[in-house]
């Protein structure tokens, strides 16, 4: 098979196609989309350091001086909420933005945090286990990560079920060549999204509250420190890549166990291994297959010279499964020590909530596998037909 992110085949088996890629063509252009695909691990960990590509070109050209169309006008607010955010940012933006947040994400906040993932984890999956199982995605993964976010930015619960639509709604434009039903779909949940913000983050100027939100909010309008457009951008952005990831790798994951009965197995007779097991399941089917980068200066990758004015589409996917540097990657493995798996990036853009991703993941299947002596899946589970975040529709499981 090749590579075609719209084939559903492709989609819910994308890796024999990476190999076609890495054996023959590791850094190939494809002419659907107007991009090089990078895959071999080596090439996408480069790339990812190299600060000749940008998220962005914005910080060194206009759109029409980088050789680019502008975005359609109705598109405007999807954009203003992305780029007040550090995803679709460079430095020095992205620098201040991300100085800004990280406190709130360093190992220790975050191992201050376990007591109230667990319990969260817990009276999920408690409930999960006393109705016999369901879907375990809608049951145990969306909520666990949406509530853990959202009590840090210091969402109201009533208003948590909003959340999920709006971040599935935007993720939508991160996709190949999305669909102009899917653009005007993310336009309308950024603008929801920030209207709902700005209220929000009004309302904790007024009356501040012991959370990421009314701090931040603290600080707008001072300065060259953080506007409201910057206040709007970096809670979506920790909204939406706080549980996107970590509901897809839970999905995948015990799909993964699921299809691998002796790993399961295996994990279950010894919890000591959920580190390690935790980083395979995320290599292992890697919840963002792609990542793309805008060239900014003339660059060469693998061999091969990109011009400025391009862009690159760095496969995780790939370079996860790339055997010059995991043993047997087609093999889940969930004791894998040597694992340098890039799920959660590299460079000045890692993924500033991968400590507690990697908290959400080891609370959340430690607590299933002990409250539930036996898993079992109902019926075959079905891939959505996004490719770039790839997940599962459903995982319906019975408990026994």
């Amino acid at each position: 098979m090749r590579f075609d992110p719209w084939n559903p085949a492709f989609v819910a088996h994308p890796y024999d196609a990476y190999g076609e890629l890495r054996d023959s063509r590791p850094v190939s252009f494809f002419e659907p989309t107007g991009q090089w695909l990078v895959a071999r691990h080596q090439d996408v960990n480069a790339a990812l350091r190299d600060r000749r590509l940008g998220r962005s070109y914005l910080h060194v050209a206009s759109h029409e001086e980088f050789g680019r169309r502008p975005e359609p006008d109705f598109q405007e607010p999807f954009w203003r909420v992305t780029r007040g955010g550090m995803l679709d940012v460079e430095p020095p933006v992205h620098t201040r933005l991300r100085r800004l947040v990280s406190k709130a994400f360093t190992p220790r906040m975050v191992e201050e945090l376990r007591p109230r993932v667990r319990r969260i984890a817990g009276e999920l999956v408690d409930g999960f286990v006393e109705r016999g199982g369901g879907d375990l995605i809608a049951e145990v993964a969306e909520p666990l990560p949406v509530t853990v976010i959202a009590e840090m930015l210091g969402v109201p619960e009533a208003d948590r079920h909003l959340l999920r639509p709006w971040s599935a709604g935007m993720c939508g434009m991160y996709e190949l060549a999305p669909s102009v039903e899917a653009q005007h779909t993310a336009v309308r949940a950024a603008s929801e999204f920030a209207a709902y913000l700005r209220a929000l983050a009004a309302e904790r100027r007024a009356r501040p509250g012991d959370d990421l939100i009314s701090a931040l909010a603290q600080v707008v309008d001072e300065g060259d420190r953080l506007t409201e457009d910057e206040l709007v951008g970096t809670c979506v952005l920790l909204l939406n890549a706080g549980h996107e990831a970590t509901v897809n790798v839970t999905g995948n994951g015990w799909w993964a166990l699921l299809r691998n009965p002796g790993e399961l197995e295996r994990l279950r007779g010894d919890l000591s291994l959920l580190p390690t097991a935790i980083e395979e399941l995320m290599r292992y089917d890697t919840p963002l297959q792609l990542f793309e980068r805008w060239v900014l200066e003339d660059v060469t990758i693998g061999g091969v010279d990109i011009p400025k004015g391009v862009e690159v589409a760095l496969l995780y996917g790939s370079a996860n499964h790339d055997p010059e540097v995991f043993a047997d990657p087609g093999r889940l493995d969930i004791g894998r020590r040597d694992n340098p798996h890039i799920s959660f990036g590299a460079g000045i853009h890692f993924c500033l909530g991968a400590p507690l991703a990697r908290v959400e993941l080891a609370e959340s299947f430690g607590a299933l596998l002990k409250a539930a002596p036996k898993i079992e899946l109902v019926e075959e589970p079905v891939w959505k037909p996004n490719y770039v975040i790839r997940g599962l529709e459903a995982l319906n499981v019975s408990i026994g």
